[in-house]
């Protein structure tokens, strides 16, 4: 089933999307970082937002309580472009969702807003270390001339691809998913946010506020995830942007990248709860591509099974051969685990070459193998998180910068 469905959003993947522009009004960008700790990433970032061509925009940094140079450094930087947010304890560090939270508090209390229309003020969450393309505000900008738009994803790259194998592995990994999996999710309209780069209508996460005054993201590990639901479910359209991204720091440390994955799986398993809000609100074919999508978890835990099951039986089979003094093997215990392993490697790696020009297609494909491979850490990171999950540990695992 699953192998169907990966051939079905591939191939759903390569069809093209126009957008055709129309008249519109100024539109205001907010950019939002939210930031603990974030010294070591924060000021190259800052001067990537603050160089952007685009006539209307601001950033505001969310120092959540931070004990480094965050917000010295966000002092330090463009006055008229960028604003700061001090968090302080009790009230800091309770999430991003909260931090971001309070940054659109912020925004509206403070004035900055005043005047303007909601429907022309596109609010983009990037975290500390994101390096957004020069161009990207013009690549998303056409989407939102449509008034059912309420939200693009861009792409996302690992600006250290180059530093290791892990590094390559992860940039591979944020290709594969925003070129096949969300570029297809555009047809069934259930296209999700990631987190870092995503652009949103300010007046579509007014329709998300439940009149608490918490504002419009959840307390969920994966805020983004939730958030990108919540939208669908009200009506509003997801797009993702294939022509920019934002660049990242990839984990260059297996022990950090397995803690930061089990973080996400743990958000994923959260939003077990939106499945009613699904299957009242959302559309039929969104709603079975979404509850495909959020049963993840249960479909990673259950295929972690699946190498220990292989182990044992094959050492049956060895234990049996030895005993009646057949072969040990037959070909087909190779062939038959590599044509369901490995098959999808082969357009993986054409995606990914297509991206990074220089790698070439031969070794794009053996990196994709490799992948294939990489792609069981995983297994590791989801039964940590489900641990995470029934022993109630619901703090913010951020994943710490070089």
């Amino acid at each position: 089933m699953a192998g169907c469905y990966n051939s079905a959003l591939f191939l759903l993947s390569r069809r093209r999307v126009r957008n055709d522009r129309a008249p519109h009004a100024e539109r205001l960008y907010v950019f939002l970082l939210a930031c603990l700790n974030e010294e070591k990433v924060l000021a190259e970032s800052l001067a990537r937002i603050t160089s952007l061509p685009v006539g209307s925009f601001l950033a505001l940094v969310i120092d959540d309580a931070s004990e480094d140079r965050t917000a010295e450094i966000a002092r330090a930087a463009d006055p008229d472009r960028v604003k700061l947010l001090q968090r302080h304890l009790p009230d800091a560090r309770r999430g991003k969702g909260a931090a971001l939270n309070a940054g659109i508090r912020h925004l509206r209390e403070s004035g900055i807003l005043d005047g303007r229309d909601p429907s022309d003020v596109i609010v983009c969450v990037v975290d500390a270390d994101g390096r957004l393309d020069p161009h990207i505000v013009q690549a998303v900008d056409p989407f939102f001339d449509d008034p059912r738009t309420g939200a693009t994803q861009v792409g996302v790259r690992m600006y250290n691809r180059h530093q290791g194998l892990l590094a390559r592995l992860q940039d591979m990994e944020f290709v594969i998913y925003g070129d096949i999996f969300q570029s297809a999710r555009r047809y069934f309209g259930s296209v999700g946010m990631g987190g870092n780069g995503q652009f949103m209508r300010l007046s579509a996460l007014d329709t998300l506020s439940d009149g608490s005054g918490k504002g419009p993201w959840s307390d969920s590990l994966t805020e983004d995830l939730d958030l990108g639901v919540r939208l669908i479910a009200r009506g509003w359209t997801n797009h993702h942007c294939t022509t920019a991204a934002v660049s990242q720091q990839a984990v260059l440390d297996v022990r950090r990248l397995v803690r930061q994955r089990s973080r996400w799986f743990q958000g994923h398993l959260q939003s077990a709860r939106l499945v009613p809000l699904i299957l009242r609100e959302v559309p039929t074919r969104a709603a079975i591509d979404l509850l495909y999508h959020l049963s993840s978890p249960v479909l990673i835990l259950l295929t972690s099974l699946l190498p220990l099951s292989f182990a044992v039986a094959a050492g049956g089979v060895v234990a049996g051969s030895v005993e009646a003094g057949r072969p040990l093997m037959s070909p087909m215990w190779f062939i038959g685990p590599y044509v369901l392993s490995f098959t999808a490697a082969y357009a993986y790696g054409w995606v990914y070459s297509r991206r990074e020009r220089g790698l070439g297609l031969v070794r794009a494909v053996l990196l994709s193998h490799v992948f294939v491979v990489y792609g069981y850490i995983w297994f590791a990171a989801g039964w940590w998180g489900l641990w995470r999950m029934l022993t109630g540990k619901q703090t913010w695992l951020k994943t710490a910068r070089t």
